[in-house]
């Protein structure tokens, strides 16, 4: 009886064994597939940046759904913050989020309201990134007139450009701090100061700011005078602020109208709905006609929303 026992012990304990080692090897094989994926994600990603550093040497403006990805990530600031953050990471905390969204709310809400919390998900993850691509445009475009008073402030030569621009960063907010420390840095190791003004040039989204940089990278291959090229981008700049408040004051008047216009619209839905026996609310959100009005004001709002989000490009 005592053999049996130790028999059925020792039967159970070379079991038990042979499944912890079996999870041990599936555990393994997991982690050499992510590693496996995270190192190709990192040389796709790498390859990428050769083909985009290619394409601006040889002036190509055809571009991927990848690199406008990475065009996002780099202009919104969350390549400055997380500097291992790549588009393909990106788009996979993206799309594993949305899931796990959805996945954690069908039990509660049932399928379509998981599926509208993962829309909504994916929207605010937009919506965050866009906003920060704003506030960095806007950033760039309070500091851009400092950073070429300071410029105008040296004599420069094109061997000592981009060793000025470590000089100024610190006196300029980011992302141009940023920025301009990189391409002194790149100069500096490459010995390729056309090169780091063309990198330049794609980090930041503010239109000037790219006409700057690649008119200085010009000004580097060809000798030229860079006090002349300070002063018309001073004066650029200058008129290009000038429109852009114009610009605004229509958008701030524009937007005063519309709200003018949805509040007489509720108004008016309102006086309706008391003289009419079927509730307008009724009408407008569950019958056809209704919906389809709700969703041309939805457009126009949206197609409003877009108009202004231009005004900053």
């Amino acid at each position: 009886m005592k053999w049996l026992i130790w028999g059925v012990i020792f039967i159970l304990l070379f079991t038990g064994s042979l499944l912890i080692a079996g999870k041990a090897r599936m555990y393994e094989r997991l982690r050499r597939l992510l590693q496996r994926g995270r190192e190709g994600m990192e040389e796709v990603s790498r390859q990428r940046l050769l083909e985009n550093r290619r394409r601006l040497l040889s002036l190509q403006q055809t571009h991927s759904f990848w690199y406008r990805v990475e065009e996002d990530l780099q202009y919104s600031g969350w390549r400055r913050r997380f500097p291992s953050l790549t588009a393909e990471r990106f788009l996979a905390v993206d799309v594993c989020g949305g899931i796990l969204v959805f996945l954690l709310a069908v039990p509660w809400l049932g399928w379509i309201r998981g599926l509208i919390a993962a829309v909504t998900f994916w929207g605010v993850w937009y919506a965050g990134l866009c906003i920060c691509k704003i506030r960095a445009l806007r950033s760039v475009n309070k500091n851009l007139l400092k950073f070429l008073d300071f410029l105008g402030n040296y004599s420069i030569t094109a061997g000592e450009l981009t060793g000025i621009f470590k000089q100024i960063s610190k006196y300029v907010d980011e992302p141009l701090r940023t920025v301009l420390d990189e391409c002194s840095y790149e100069a500096q190791t490459t010995g390729d100061s056309s090169m780091a003004l063309l990198v330049m040039a794609e980090k930041i989204e503010h239109p000037k700011f790219k006409e700057l940089a690649r008119n200085m990278e010009i000004s580097v291959r060809y000798c030229a005078d860079f006090t002349t090229l300070v002063q018309n981008s001073r004066k650029n700049m200058r008129e290009y602020l000038r429109m852009s408040e114009e610009r605004k004051s229509l958008v701030r008047e524009a937007a005063v109208n519309m709200l003018l216009l949805l509040g007489m619209s509720v108004v008016t839905l309102l006086v309706v709905d008391q003289l009419i026996e079927t509730s307008i609310w009724t009408l407008l959100y569950k019958t056809w006609p209704g919906r389809i009005a709700l969703g041309v004001v939805l457009f126009i709002l949206l197609l409003f929303a877009g108009k202004v989000s231009r005004i900053h490009h």
